[in-house]
């Protein structure tokens, strides 16, 4: 068993809020590129294996968007935010005002604009943990991919190696329409990552 499983109440009490405060900012910034008000729901934040990411998104064969970045710095990882086609539809038609039709292939520019949604998202998140920890953090150029959830997964662990065993949730959902706007974003920490946030928390990481 990891550390990671054996976190108590206060180290996930301030993941939620790395997650509150990052939807926050993500939501403003969002309001600020598309010029039209955007809320967001509280997150749901949790913590999970690394193996049940692609099982949580429909699992290793389900089609998604993802958008995908490596962290740099001092706690570096992995970043994806997958959102299935159904969702993604809706966030074009809705969010961005993009008439896309149902089994129609994604154009490059509705490619683009939802990687920069991504980019936005992971941005926030990735702020409001560097804040907290006070460890420097920042994403690499994102990069947008519309394939199995399994694939885009896999893909991560050739370009940047072993990925650490567990993955930090943020289920994030856009206010037009909760349910149809869900996407899920994932922070999966380099295997000695957790312990240095943690440690720069005050939190002991002892095996």
């Amino acid at each position: 068993m990891t550390q990671f499983h054996r976190l108590q109440a206060f180290e996930l009490d301030v993941l939620k809020e790395v997650g509150n405060i990052g939807a926050g900012n993500a939501a403003t910034a969002l309001s600020k590129l598309l010029d039209k008000p955007v809320d967001m729901a509280v997150p749901k934040v949790s913590l999970l294996p690394f193996e049940e990411v692609a099982e949580l998104v429909g699992g290793s064969e389900q089609i998604v968007i993802a958008i995908f970045l490596r962290v740099e710095g001092e706690a570096p990882g992995n970043m994806f935010y997958i959102i299935q086609e159904q969702s993604v539809n809706r966030m074009l038609n809705q969010l961005l005002s993009i008439d896309h039709q149902e089994g129609e292939g994604y154009s490059e520019m509705e490619l683009s604009a939802l990687c920069e949604i991504g980019n936005i998202l992971a941005g926030s998140y990735l702020s409001s943990l560097a804040d907290f920890t006070r460890l420097p953090m920042f994403p690499s150029v994102p990069a947008v991919a519309h394939d199995m959830a399994g694939a885009i997964l896999s893909y991560g662990l050739m370009q940047y190696g072993e990925m650490g065993d567990s993955a930090l949730l943020i289920e994030t959902q856009f206010q037009e329409d909760c349910h149809s706007l869900k996407g899920h974003f994932f922070l999966i920490p380099d295997p000695d990552s957790f312990r240095k946030i943690f440690q720069s928390l005050g939190v002991s990481s002892d095996d």
